[in-house]
């Protein structure tokens, strides 16, 4: 399957599953690491955020409610439409090709989303987001990792779209590949007593 092939289906999947999403809760972790990571910010004196993968403004709308500067981007047109009736900031893009000049933003959030990027893009991936954030930004990462890594197409059968292309690291992975673009500066993981767990990391971008 090539890049072009799975960005379509995953426009496809999420345009279906847009109005599910809103109302489905987030994970408490994750809303207790958000409220830490933007306390982070704020003591570091940090401004602008950008999102990648912002969905439909979930995660946005608490970020710019906390006072920040928010842009998101989002492979998907309909995500994007969402943001934008909350008044949020945002545009359709891929990570792989991020929209903005070098050093644009303060500080980097993508929960979920470099599930999607394979393996082969994922050093180009990360090299757009560190590139559009500010030399030693702290960019926090959300995936859901395994023991070992997988790629797959995951028909969940649920009838919102085709089958989401899933790339699956283990902590060991994870870490070697976020380390060749800065520190990890914090590292958690929960649900470890599922077959797969959440990982997540804040990373502080090289300093130059």
């Amino acid at each position: 399957m090539s890049r072009a092939e799975r960005e379509r289906d995953l426009v496809a999947y999420y345009t279906g599953e847009l109005h599910a999403r809103v109302d489905r809760e987030l994970a408490e972790p994750r809303v207790a690491r958000r409220t830490a990571y933007l306390d982070q910010l704020r003591v570091e004196g940090r401004r602008t955020v950008v999102e990648i993968g912002c969905g439909p403004g979930r995660d946005g709308e608490a970020i710019a409610a906390a006072g920040f500067d928010y842009t998101g981007v989002d492979l998907s047109p309909a995500s994007v439409e969402a943001c934008q009736a909350l008044g949020l900031r945002a545009e359709v893009a891929s990570v792989l090709e991020l929209p903005f000049a070098d050093g644009t933003f303060d500080a980097g959030w993508t929960m979920s989303t470099l599930l999607h990027v394979a393996d082969e893009d994922l050093g180009q991936a990360l090299q757009e987001i560190v590139r559009v954030l500010r030399p030693g930004a702290p960019l926090a990462i959300g995936l859901w990792g395994d023991v070992s890594g997988s790629e797959h197409v995951w028909e969940d059968g649920k009838g919102y779209g085709p089958g989401r292309f899933f790339s699956i690291r283990s902590d060991d992975g994870l870490r070697s590949v976020l380390e060749q673009y800065g520190e990890v500066e914090q590292w958690a993981t929960w649900d470890e007593d599922r077959v797969m767990h959440y990982q997540w990391a804040v990373l502080r971008v090289s300093a130059s």
